[in-house]
């Protein structure tokens, strides 16, 4: 994974390199995203699920930075899609999957107040 033109970054051309490495659990029932420690994004476990009853999917995330969240999740042959909405601070996450399924480019943006929006960083999910 590559981390890249994030404000929080001291060059904004820079990118930071990451790993992450996805694994079906419980015969299918959920997906495990694990990204992990390095000097690029912090160590992270996303786990992906649904509710039957439900078409969209929720994810809870936690981090090495002791950061835990829960987001909503859509998701298409081409197209995914993350939110969250809280008083304090919002994100959401939009991503184009390559028709090739190699390659994922997704946008984070972020929002304080719930209703002003700014771009937050931009990640790249490489298929080795």
């Amino acid at each position: 994974m590559e981390l890249h033109n994030a404000a929080f970054l001291t060059d904004p051309d820079s990118r930071m390199i990451g790993s992450a490495d996805f694994d079906w659990i419980e015969d299918g029932a959920a997906l495990v995203m694990r990204q992990a420690a390095s000097a690029g994004p912090p160590a992270a476990v996303w786990m992906i699920g649904r509710d039957e009853s439900d078409v969209n999917y929720q994810v809870h995330y936690a981090d090495s930075r002791g950061v835990s969240r829960v987001y909503q999740m859509s998701f298409d042959a081409t197209h995914w899609q993350m939110w969250r909405t809280t008083p304090e601070f919002s994100q959401r996450f939009e991503a184009e999957i390559a028709a090739d399924a190699q390659t994922i480019k997704g946008e984070w943006s972020k929002s304080i107040d719930g209703g002003a929006w700014e771009h937050d960083f931009d990640v790249d999910y490489i298929r080795e």
